[in-house]
This record gives structure tokens, sequence and C-alpha cells, in this order.
């Protein structure tokens, strides 16, 4: 496994770097980096872990992750069936808020060291902020030099003065301060539990995976995330169920139940209820309604 620091490509491209990921699928390990990241994701869908969080992501969503912090988008077991398939596409944006620091001291610009004080940690952009704010990334995306640095700055206006607000996607535990021997444990057990959720995964199965004895990959992992492995796993099923129920492949809900590796629709219900706020038939209930108006408009 690859080691948990990665290293952004400048490549001479100043203050601000972009990279557009046109690929069979995303970068595929739980890594972090100095450099704040803008991600817009145009094509591909998956399971987002920022830190201890997870949840689904989707097209035309956009992420701010912050300096330090753990992430992964991780998509689709599909995704890796064909290698000569372009699953995904997005744009990241990075910068190094450290080394802007003194232009962030100009008076006119202080709405931009807000920003990044703020996003210390990991935000999602409310969907209705996604069409403008898409636009200006693409057009970030396309520029150079000082004219990317200019819209940059135009980005984060927007992000500071027109977005109030953003979901934070953390769950208050801000530890973050993996050793990289930490990190390529956390990649494995993080990697194999979004590859075999469906399966019953046993306390034996992850500790081995881990390559510990089951009480001491218990507290471990509690410390780590402060979560149990079976409430990061109940996550992670949850995830991929409501990812069925709005693509609507489902027959019944008992059929997910079973698909995301409960063995009950009674366990089921009770643990998405806990994780959504509703029972599934509800939010099966509501995507249907939301579709409805969707089509009327």
């Amino acid at each position: 496994m690859k080691v948990i620091q990665f290293t952004v490509p400048v490549a001479n491209e100043g203050s601000v770097v972009v990279q557009e990921d046109i690929l069979p699928y995303f970068y595929n390990y739980f890594h972090r980096h100095k450099e704040i990241q803008i991600t817009l994701i145009i094509k591909g869908e998956g399971t987002l872990i920022a830190g201890n969080y997870t949840q689904p992501f989707k097209a035309n969503e956009v992420y701010v992750m912050g300096p330090d912090q753990p992430h992964m988008f991780k998509g689709d077991a599909r995704y890796f069936e064909n290698l000569e398939e372009k699953n995904i596409h997005a744009i990241h944006i990075f910068f190094d808020h450290n080394n802007l620091n003194h232009f962030f001291n100009i008076p006119e610009l202080q709405f931009i060291k807000k920003f990044t004080t703020d996003a210390l940690g990991s935000l999602q952009l409310p969907s209705h902020h996604v069409p403008q704010i898409s636009k200006q990334i693409i057009q970030i995306s396309k520029c150079v030099d000082f004219e990317r640095l200019i819209n940059f700055v135009y980005l984060i206006q927007s992000f500071s003065t027109n977005v109030t607000d953003w979901r934070s996607l953390s769950t208050g535990f801000s530890k973050y301060s993996y050793s990289d021997t930490e990190g390529i444990r956390m990649n494995d057990i993080y990697q194999y539990t979004i590859e075999n959720y469906s399966e019953h995964i046993t306390l034996g199965k992850i500790a081995f995976i881990a390559n510990m004895t089951p009480h001491a990959f218990c507290k471990y992992f509690k410390k780590h995330t402060r979560k149990t492995y079976l409430s990061f796993l109940n996550e992670i099923r949850i995830n991929e169920a409501c990812k069925s129920i709005l693509k609507g492949n489902i027959g019944s809900i008992s059929t997910v139940a079973y698909s995301t590796g409960f063995n009950s629709a009674i366990t089921f219900n009770r643990v998405f209820k806990k994780i959504v706020g509703m029972p599934p038939s509800d939010y099966l209930k509501k995507k249907r309604v939301k579709n409805l108006s969707s089509e009327l408009e």
C-alpha cells in the first residue's frame, strides 16, 4: 500500500495548482497533503471518507478538504472491472494557505483568510450553489498564471460571501495526526471494509487485516476514529443502501438490506433510521417525491 502522505504535482504552476482527472477510477488511497483541496465531481460516484466521517458522493458535488485532512474518494467497485473506461471526471484545486499568508493579509482580501480558517476541516457545498461554483472552478482549470490566481480569488470570494450554509463533514473529532504507519494501516482497514461490506466481516477477520489481535484492534480503531468498527461498517453499508435506493436499483427494502450485508430487515431498518434520521421506506418516498418535482419543473 502507498504511504498516506500525498505530494501535490506542482509542475511550476504557481500558488494555485489545478489537477483534472479523467480516469478509470479516483485516487484509491487514504491520503493527506498540506494543501487545502477544492474538488468538483463532474462524473463518478462512490464513498467519501474524511477523517472519521463517511458519506456517499456523486456527480455535481463540490467538496473542500482541509490541510493535512486524511481523506479518500473511493469509487464504486464497478470502476475496476474495465480499466479502459473513463469512469470518473473531477477537477481538483490545491493551494497552500501558509504560502499565501502575506497575500491574504491585504485588507481587501481578508475574506480569503477567513475562509481558509473555516476550511481547516472538511466541507461540502450546498447543492443550490453548485451550478455557479462549478462554472468558476471549470474557468480556473482553463486559466494559467495571473489569470488563474485572479479567478481563484473570485472563487474564494464567492465561497466567503455567497455561501453561508456550508455543510460540515466534521464529527467533532479533529485529531488527524496519523503517523505514516498508522495511515497505511487505516488505509488497509478502510479499503477492505469498502470492498467487502456486503460480506460477513468478523472482528477476527478485520483484526487480521490490521495485523492486530481483536482486542488491540478494537482499542486502536476507537482511539483513531472515536467510533467502534461496527459503527463504521454500518455507515458504509447504509451509504451503499442509500445509493441503491437513489438509483432505483431495488426490488424491496429487504433486498437492499441483505445485499448490503445486514442479516435481517429489522436490523437494517433500525440502523438506517439511526444513521439517516428516517426509516428506509420514508427515504424512498422522499426520493420519489423529489424526482416527481424535478420532472414537473
